[in-house]
């Protein structure tokens, strides 16, 4: 049976004021007429497996690439700002015969090495200059940078706790006292490891720190501060738990403060470093 409507039935539905709706079969294409199957993946389309023609990847278009903004004749990229050289200087004269006073203006005015380009404060030292015990640490961070004054800030706190919970303050004199002082003087950018050159250039004001403070006993912290005191590379862990020597002065090396806020297990090592500074004081009473 014919689907098309003939002509007299379509005259009947148009008298009855239904709409009819017919496509002119010469516009009616066999593509159209037959219905579009999906293709499944892998299949090839049913014209390339009638004709056996090869199969042909389909291109795929890809995104356009966002359009670089127009460049305005003549502009160019800003360039990077230029830091002015550091003009360096030799470490002072006479630093093995300066007394306190005169070590610190030293220290503050200090060009020997290029952190003084980037310093905002240099960090001499904290503490009773007739202090017993010496604590040495590495490096001046950004806190103490801006603060003037070694072991500030979180680190600071966790020292003050380690020496109060064996009767030790900054404030203290004589057994009961810690000078506090770093490797280096000022603070490497961006917190870095302290350079060779910087720490040798550094040295002779640390020495004569000890020189002039006389401890009884020095507390190292960190590895920058154990390689500078004991000029060894080993690791630290190899040489904690023995009394070492800075100029005649006992050593007992530790792990830093900064460390331990990173490593909370080590802290009972840091203890025991503790437990045996006291002992090798006791021994000395």
């Amino acid at each position: 049976m014919s689907l098309e409507l003939d002509e007299r039935r379509i005259a009947m539905l148009m008298e009855m004021n239904l709409k009819v709706w017919t496509e002119p079969p010469a516009r009616q294409t066999a593509t159209e007429a037959r219905p579009v199957a999906r293709a499944q993946p892998g299949s090839r389309p049913a014209a390339q497996a009638a004709t056996g023609a090869p199969l042909q990847a389909t291109p795929v278009l890809a995104a356009p690439a966002p359009s670089a903004p127009a460049e305005r004749p003549g502009a160019q990229e800003p360039a990077p700002p230029v830091r002015a050289p550091v003009s360096l200087q030799p470490l002072p004269a006479g630093i093995a015969t300066m007394d306190w006073a005169a070590l610190e203006q030293a220290v503050a005015g200090c060009r020997a090495c290029a952190l003084c380009g980037s310093r905002k404060n240099t960090v001499f030292g904290v503490g009773s200059q007739r202090a017993d015990w010496l604590v040495v640490g590495e490096a001046p961070g950004e806190n103490e940078d801006l603060a003037g004054e070694p072991f500030v800030g979180q680190a600071g706190k966790l020292l003050d706790s380690m020496l109060k919970a064996i009767g030790l303050s900054r404030q203290g004199d004589g057994a009961q006292g810690a000078y506090i002082a770093n490797v280096l003087k000022c603070r490497p950018p961006a917190n870095r490891n302290p350079l060779p050159e910087e720490v040798a250039q550094c040295e002779p004001y640390l020495r004569r720190q000890v020189e002039l403070l006389q401890p009884k006993i020095i507390l190292a912290l960190g590895r920058f501060a154990v390689q500078s005191l004991l000029q060894s590379n080993e690791p630290i862990g190899k040489l904690r738990g023995r009394v070492h020597e800075y100029h005649g002065v006992p050593v007992i090396v530790s792990y830093h403060p900064a460390y331990l806020l990173r490593s909370l297990p080590e802290k009972a090592k840091a203890w025991a470093d503790l437990c045996m500074a006291m002992d090798v004081m006791q021994r000395q009473a």
